[in-house]
C-alpha cells in the first residue's frame, strides 16, 4: 500500500494562544514494500510525520494519501479504523501498552477490535508469537510476569496480529542493550522481507538507517531537507555533521583512514566488509604508495 504526504503542515493546538507549527511543506512518497528511515534531531518533526501515516493526526494543511484514502484538513474523515488496521505503529517502549491479564488476550484485543472473530484472532495470536520468536506456552501467562524483552515481543506480536500492510517503528530499540537492539532490528527486517511490508523506521541510529533502509529522509526544524539512498545520504558526511547529525562508525573510520593515507576512495562504504575489500584493492594497486 502506497502512502504519500503532499505539502503537509501540522499545527498543534491550532487557533489557540498555544498554537505551534510542528511540520511545514512536508512531501514524502512511501511506495509499497519500501524500507524507509526517517532521521533528524529531537523536535525535527519525525514523530509528527509518523502520526500522519495512519491518521492519528490529520493535517492542518496539505494532504495525506493512504492507499485509496485521502486525509485533508477541515473535512470529516471516515473509515479511519480501516486505515489504522492496515498501518500498524510500534511506539517507543511498546511493552508499556500491555494491559490485559494474559498474553493471548492482549494480542487478540487489536484484531477483535477491528472485527476479527475470536477464533481467527487466536490463530493470528499464535502465528504472531511464532514470528517474534516466542512459544505458545506463554499465551495464558500474565504479560507482566515476562522478561522485558519478552514483553516487547508480545507487544510487537499484537501489532502483527492485525496483519498490517505497513509497519511504522518509532525508536523500536529504545532502552535495549546492544544484543537486544540487534535482535529486534533483525526481527523487523526479516518480517519486512517475509511479509513484503512497507517499513518506516524513525531512529537516531545512523547504523540502523544505513544497514536496513532503502531510502533515508532527513528532517530538520519541521522540514524535509534531504532524501536519498543510504550511500547518497552518507556520501556527504561533513554536511551531516555540520547539521549536528551523526554518521555510521564505518563512515567515520573511512574519513580518518583517507586523511591518514592522503587519498580518497572511489565512494563511501557502509559496511566494514566492503571498506576492507576496497582498501585491499587500493593497496594491491599501490595506490597509497
Amino acid at each position: 500500500m502506497d502512502i504519500s504526504l503532499q505539502q503537509v503542515e501540522y499545527r498543534y493546538q491550532a487557533n489557540t494562544p498555544f498554537e505551534r507549527l510542528a511540520i511545514q511543506d512536508v512531501s514524502i512518497d512511501i511506495p509499497s514494500g519500501i524500507y524507509m528511515a526517517l532521521i533528524g534531531h529531537t523536535g525535527s518533526g519525525k514523530s509528527t510525520v509518523l502520526q500522519h501515516l495512519n491518521a492519528l493526526l490529520q493535517p492542518t494543511g496539505g494532504k495525506v494519501t493512504i492507499g485509496d484514502y485521502e486525509v485533508k484538513p477541515n473535512q470529516k474523515n471516515r473509515n479511519l479504523k480501516s486505515i489504522r488496521q492496515r498501518v500498524g505503529i510500534v511506539f517507543q517502549f511498546p511493552e508499556h501498552q500491555l494491559f490485559e491479564e494474559t498474553v493471548e488476550k492482549d494480542i487478540i484485543f487489536g484484531p477483535m477490535n477491528f472485527g476479527v472473530s475470536e477464533q481467527e484472532a487466536k490463530q493470528r495470536a499464535r502465528f504472531a508469537l511464532s514470528q517474534v520468536g516466542l512459544k505458545e506456552d506463554i499465551l495464558n501467562k500474565s504479560p507482566f510476569d515476562l522478561s522485558g524483552g519478552q514483553m516487547r515481543r508480545v507487544a510487537i506480536a499484537g501489532v502483527l496480529a492485525m496483519e498490517p500492510d505497513v509497519i511504522v517503528l518509532d525508536e523500536p530499540t529504545a532502552g535495549l542493550d546492544p544484543r537486544g537492539r540487534n535482535e529486534i532490528m533483525d526481527l523487523f527486517y526479516q518480517l519486512h522481507k517475509e511479509r513484503n511490508l512497507s517499513t518506516i523506521l524513525v531512529t537516531h541510529s545512523m547504523e540502523d538507517a544505513a544497514k536496513y533502509a532503502n531510502e533515508i529522509v532527513i528532517m530538520q526544524q519541521g522540514h524535509v531537507v534531504k532524501k536519498g539512498t543510504p550511500v547518497e545520504i552518507f556520501s556527504s558526511p561533513e554536511k551531516l555533521m555540520k547539521m549536528g547529525l551523526d554518521v555510521p562508525e564505518v563512515v567515520r573510520f573511512q574519513l580518518r583512514m583517507e586523511e591518514k593515507l592522503g587519498r580518497k576512495l572511489d565512494k563511501t562504504y557502509l559496511t566494514i566488509e566492503e571498506l576492507s575489500l576496497a582498501v585491499v584493492e587500493m593497496l594491491s594497486r599501490g595506490a597509497c604508495v
